[in-house]
């Protein structure tokens, strides 16, 4: 089914105004209709029915009849536009040629001088978000950024800019810091847009891996670097190789902040102690007992308190993060399942985990690993009440 609002949305962009597309989509659909019929579908105000036909025949989108009531069809598709497509196709191709043009004088320009000039301008508080807005509007390829709480706020303010890109199938990925994981601003510019999570020390936004915008969060300053400079590529490998090792944040989205936090910090606890700590434990006593709670415990996590079905969701959305994983619980048959897409082991004190805050609650435990070769990891944890 076509979506209308759609169409509206995109005559629009070729710009007609809200009212003339919106009464050209319904003239389309229902072909010859009077003009009160027109603002009835079309749920515009009345008043503007006539004045908005009469800038429709003026772009000869429309014929409107004579007679008393008026009536008014729609002019097909291919007849309306087809003069407009083949103008705006002449526009653009003048326009690469200019563009070739100005770009070959540019380097005969550069070769006699023998070097490359640096084009940077420096942008005021007051002028950054207004330049952002225009930088994304502006991107072809791909869009990349590395945002703190003040980036991320700036990122808020241009969801329009941002949808812009999306519908038009550009990638864009954003880093932000674990303080940011599902706050406000997080939440506003979510949609469409990859985002995990690292230690960001910057406001870094890359446009098609070339174009470079940095701004100041303590003083909302900012500089552009045109794609004359070798700084946009660097960063864009900085950036790619940040990204590679960031965490995913696609499981946390509908939780709460504070849930989200917590989970990120469980999640740094285990990746930077937690195989090591299993490892020790076994060596020294043999069979460890509670050692990964006491040690989330140290960190200021408390699983003790928390209900079975919590504990679940807090270890399945890790998994996910981590190995694309998941926990799934088989209430019938007593039986959880701790799964891990990498054969890497580290599956194990996710398990752990599990195990002994199962055995705090009173159940008995019997744990079984399960190597799968190239297909991942499982860990079946069969429990019971004693």
């Amino acid at each position: 089914m076509v979506n209308e609002n759609a169409l509206t949305v995109s005559l629009e962009e070729f710009g007609l105004s809200k009212y003339e597309a919106k009464a050209y989509v319904t003239l389309i659909s229902k072909g010859t209709i009077s003009a009160s019929e027109l603002a009835y579908y079309s749920d515009l105000p009345r008043t503007k029915i006539y004045p908005t036909l009469l800038k429709l025949e003026s772009k000869k989108l429309v014929i409107i009849s004579k007679s008393k009531p008026i009536m008014c069809t729609a002019i097909a598709p291919e007849d309306a536009f087809d003069s407009i497509i083949h103008e705006q196709i002449n526009k653009v191709n003048a326009m690469n040629a200019l563009v070739s043009n100005l770009k070959k004088a540019s380097e005969e320009s550069r070769k006699s001088r023998g070097s490359e000039e640096k084009r940077y301008f420096h942008l005021n508080a007051n002028n950054v978000l207004e330049q952002l807005r225009v930088m994304i509007d502006g991107s072809k390829l791909s869009i990349n950024i590395m945002a703190d709480q003040w980036g991320l706020g700036l990122l808020a303010e241009c969801k329009e800019q941002l949808n812009s890109v999306i519908r038009r199938n550009l990638e864009v990925k954003i880093l932000v810091p674990p303080s940011q994981i599902c706050s406000e601003s997080y939440r506003i510019i979510q949609d469409g847009v990859k985002i995990r999570v690292s230690d960001i020390i910057q406001n870094s936004f890359i446009f098609d891996e070339t174009e470079l915008l940095i701004v100041n969060s303590d003083n909302g300053k900012g500089a552009t670097f045109s794609s004359t400079d070798i700084l946009g590529v660097n960063q864009s490998k900085v950036f790619a190789n940040i990204w590679k090792n960031a965490m995913k944040t696609e499981s946390l989205v509908d939780m709460t902040k504070s849930e989200a936090q917590e989970i990120y910090k469980i999640i740094r606890v285990v990746n930077e102690n937690g195989l090591h700590h299993i490892l020790n434990s076994s060596i020294i006593y043999k069979k460890p007992e509670h050692e990964m709670l006491k040690l989330l415990e140290k960190n200021g996590i408390n699983l003790k308190l928390k209900s079975l079905d919590e504990v679940i969701e807090i270890m399945d959305a890790a998994l996910q993060i981590m190995c694309s994983g998941n926990v799934n619980f088989d209430v019938n048959a007593k039986n959880i399942t701790i799964e891990s897409k990498l054969n890497t082991g580290h599956s194990l004190p996710w398990a752990s985990i599990l195990d002994e805050y199962l055995q705090k609650q009173g159940y008995k435990t019997r744990m079984a690993y399960q190597n799968q070769s190239n297909k991942g990891e499982k860990i079946h944890l069969k429990i019971s009440k004693y």
